[in-house]
């Protein structure tokens, strides 16, 4: 039996092109997803086997170009300049082929092995939209396969091109993309000078050449480490000079207007565009969700729309999982005869796990709603409508995309800030990034609006928390532009592409991506958190307490009474030690601490010290509320902690709005502070921001637990 080969290939392309609509229709079911090393950008990869290969994929991160401001363009250039895939399958949009060739352009530099995935071909089709295949392949110097990602038409197609050029029976020419002469002879010197440096053999000296005068400061600092620098610096001086003689300009916009004058020649050379005809059902939608007066409304309108049926189709869900877990409770509960056991094994691991992955089916429905903006094209003219607000505010319109991604996660948002070339924005939407709430904070929101919140209201009060962080944020680049950070924002520009029906499982694969990390984050640092709170709400022990129960528990069975009372004052004899244990322990001298600080806003020393603990991760406030309220119930069915929170004395509808607001605006994990720290490059603003982000959290929390006593 001949042993199966493998081939490695990369599907690299622009956001929303349907890169991974293709990865999905090649690989099906054999997917994985983590993150590449270093970075918190999701790598999603997969395999397929076929006629005799084994081929991995791995759907690279959608990028525009590959200059490095973003993390997806660092990640998607290293990965095509050190991992060297077999083949790179540059999937472009067919009805949008001039704005995806800027980045074809870019792999023609980096003289990858690479063929053009010309997707979406149904859609060019039904547009009439005529493309001269052989002469745009002549002129981008690999092979075109057309593709329909979507109606899977053309994968088997271009699974044979792979083959082939892996096998080395296609001959791929490489075409180089020549500038100007000033400028090509400028790239010749620096090549020639770069190609005789031995250690720079990883990569391509023409490639090299160009991005050093296109200022890319990765390369600089690869390239400054060698004695050739000296001479290089000589000849990117003398480039310099003849750019700004000759055309007043310098060579990194002389280098982007030739790509795109080739480009545009490619285009015009090659693709013919129908007769301008009646408006589309695009036109007449952006109508709509476009007009300076309706916009706005609509889009707040969908978002809450998306959080109604988070919470209200989620609730479902999220009863049956309480059911299921208080249900595993109590079968393993009698089974697990010491006490220590038992506790740490409900009243920690099930209570305080359990209590957060019951918002499991939240968290898939909010990214199945948000992954369907994204597809359908709607996310690119909300941010089309926020820019206009934004520029009120101080802020630049690109800052909208890193903080769409907040409300994901804050460490990739702060990371994308890298986009804004203004060290001013960036510094402004780093700032405010963490008061979008972020999906770690979504259980919090689901769990105390549950608990004080009928189903209909639960809804608008999770969407009001999302706009109060927005209208913080937006208040806080407002402050920081009219005082210390005074400097004008740039203009922004966005394409804005055609509304498309998003395929179900493209949809369903980015939710269930989202599912297994929130999952694997449960298994591993929510579980490691609980574990270390219920030992720090359990030890040290007090002795007299044992002694105490003890005694009682042999007085109340000497007592008159029924067993019926006796067992009932058993029970109020259980919680009060256990209480009086807690209050005890590490975790209880600890919250006692924090007391007096919080207690203006409705908040105890057990809030306390799951409010400490979030700085680990947002969810574990709801893992350590679980296990902390769990140790203070009496002994039998455990219950959900919604429940307990609902029946305590001292948690009330106005303390669930406080903790949420402070949830919301108070300092994030400390792995987005790292973060933000690694971004700013400095401590100060990072620790001026965590002073201000709880002081705000403290203002408001105040404020609205005072307004919601006097309303109760």
């Amino acid at each position: 039996m001949s042993e199966i080969r493998e081939i490695s290939i990369a599907l690299a392309g622009n956001p929303n092109c349907g890169k991974s609509s293709l990865f999905n229709a090649l690989t099906g079911a054999h997917q994985k997803v983590g993150n590449f090393p270093g970075v918190t950008v999701e790598k999603h990869e997969g395999y397929l086997d076929y006629k005799g290969y084994r081929i991995r994929v791995v759907d690279l991160p959608g990028t525009y170009s590959l200059t490095p401001y973003s993390p997806e363009e660092i990640v998607t250039r290293e990965y095509l300049i050190k991992e060297r895939p077999d083949v790179v399958v540059n999937v472009v949009e067919g009805p949008n082929l001039e704005r995806n060739l800027l980045l074809t352009t870019q792999l023609m530099e980096l003289e990858v092995d690479f063929i053009v995935a010309l997707n979406m071909i149904d859609e060019v089709q039904e547009k009439g939209i005529t493309i001269e295949m052989k002469q745009l392949q002549a002129l981008l110097g690999c092979h075109i396969i057309p593709t329909s990602a979507k109606k899977k038409t053309g994968l088997d197609a271009l699974l044979d091109h792979v083959i082939r050029v892996f096998r080395h029976d296609i001959q791929i020419r490489k075409n180089k993309l020549f500038f100007r002469p000033e400028l090509e002879a400028s790239v010749d010197k620096i090549t020639s000078l770069l190609s005789h440096q031995k250690e720079l053999g990883l990569y391509n000296a023409r490639w090299l050449a160009i991005k050093l005068l296109e200022n890319d400061r990765e390369v600089y600092n690869q390239v400054q480490q060698y004695p050739v620098w000296l001479k290089v610096e000589l000849a990117l001086q003398d480039a310099l000079r003849e750019a700004e003689h000759l055309y007043d300009s310098e060579p990194e916009i002389l280098i982007t207007e030739d790509r795109h004058s080739f480009i545009h020649g490619a285009i015009k050379e090659c693709v013919r565009q129908p007769e301008e005809g009646r408006a589309t059902v695009t036109d007449y939608i952006d109508m709509v969700v476009l007009n300076r007066v309706l916009g706005l409304p609509v889009f707040l309108l969908v978002v809450w729309g998306i959080f109604q049926m988070t919470f209200t189709v989620g609730a479902l869900f999220t009863g049956w999982l309480a059911l299921f877990f208080s249900s595993i409770a109590s079968a393993i509960g009698p089974f697990l005869l010491n006490d220590t056991l038992r506790s740490i094994v409900v009243d920690g691991i099930i209570a305080g796990v359990g209590g957060v992955l019951i918002f499991l089916p939240n968290i898939v429905l909010l990214f199945i709603g948000l992954s369907f903006l994204e597809a359908s094209g709607y996310m690119a003219r909300a941010a089309f409508v926020i820019d206009r607000v934004m520029h009120r505010f101080g802020l630049h319109g690109k800052s909208f995309i890193p903080l769409i991604t907040g409300f994901g996660c804050s460490i990739p948002a702060i990371m994308a800030t890298r986009t804004l070339k203004s060290q001013t924005d960036r510094l402004v939407t780093i700032m405010i990034i963490p008061f979008m709430s972020c999906g770690a904070k979504l259980p919090v929101y689901v769990m105390l609006s549950a608990a004080f919140f009928a189903p209909a209201v639960a809804g608008n009060v999770m969407f009001g928390i999302y706009f109060l962080g927005i209208a913080v944020g937006l208040w806080t680049a407002w402050l920081l532009k009219s005082t210390i950070l005074k400097i004008d924002s740039e203009p922004f520009v966005m394409e804005l592409p055609p509304y498309r029906w998003p395929t179900l499982s493209s949809v369903l694969f980015q939710a269930k991506m989202k599912a297994l990390m929130y999952i694997k984050k449960a298994g591993t640092l929510i579980l490691s958190a609980v574990i270390i709170i219920w030992a720090a709400s359990n030890y040290p022990h007090q002795p007299a307490l044992d002694a105490t129960l003890a005694a009682e528990t042999a007085r109340i069975a000497g007592s008159s009474g029924s067993a019926a009372e006796k067992d009932a004052r058993k029970k109020v004899l259980d919680v009060h030690i256990k209480s009086e244990q807690l209050e005890y322990s590490l975790a209880g001298r600890a919250g006692k601490v924090l007391e007096p600080l919080i207690k203006p806003l409705g908040f105890d020393w057990r809030i306390g010290i799951a409010l400490v603990t979030g700085l680990a991760a947002k969810e574990v406030v709801v893992s350590t509320m679980g296990t902390i309220y769990s140790i203070g119930q009496s002994s039998g069915a455990p219950k959900e902690l919604k429940s307990i929170l609902r029946n305590d004395p001292s948690f009330s509808r106005a303390t669930a709005l406080s903790l949420m607001v402070f949830v919301l605006l108070y300092i994030p994990c400390v792995a987005a502070i790292g973060v933000m720290k690694k971004e700013v490059g400095r401590w100060r603003p990072v620790l001026l921001y965590s002073g201000y982000s709880l002081s705000v959290a403290w203002v408001l929390s105040f404020a609205v637990y005072r307004i919601a006593l006097f309303m109760q």
